[in-house]
């Protein structure tokens, strides 16, 4: 695999859909309905005041991440990211580097922490490779997401310093 992270373009935006629906169709690692249309998912991957990025493979993008303020105003200091990695590319390093990649764009656009407001409990590969980030688990929200096939499941508030 010859991975690059960049500046997603206009170009990527078929293969960031082909993620966001992958993912986001399975129900079980986001809050937004799993029948989410392509225009919502822009709307939500590609907004104002926020940057996303795409992992490329070889001109195929396998991953791509979400970077903005966690808040407005007095939070704006602390960043917020979401990640989405292709099916296809599980397991291969993808979901590392986008976080390990966002942590620096944060700190070079100035945030002093980054924050996930909402990480599924059960999602236990990603809770391990936030923790393998430098990332802690700060508060639990009991039953907080509804998961598929597992009901009422616990999310967690995960945050470093940058």
């Amino acid at each position: 695999m010859v991975l690059s992270i960049r500046p997603a373009r206009a170009t990527d935006r078929d293969g960031v859909w082909r993620i966001f629906h992958e993912v986001v169709s399975a129900g079980n690692t986001y809050a937004w309905p799993p029948d989410t249309t392509r225009e919502e998912a822009m709307e939500l991957w590609f907004p104002q005041g926020g940057w996303t990025f795409v992992a490329d493979d070889d001109g195929q993008v396998v991953g791509t991440y979400l970077l903005k303020p966690n808040q407005p105003g007095q939070g704006s200091h602390v960043a917020n990211c979401g990640y989405m990695v292709a099916r296809s590319a599980s397991g291969r390093g993808v979901g590392e580097a986008l976080c390990r990649h966002s942590m620096d764009e944060a700190r070079r656009l100035g945030f002093r922490a980054m924050q996930f407001n909402f990480v599924v409990s059960t999602n236990t590969r990603a809770v391990a490779l936030w923790k393998k980030c430098g990332f802690s688990i700060v508060g639990t929200v009991p039953q907080a997401f509804r998961h598929p096939t597992l009901g009422l499941v616990d999310t967690y508030v995960m945050h470093r310093i940058l």
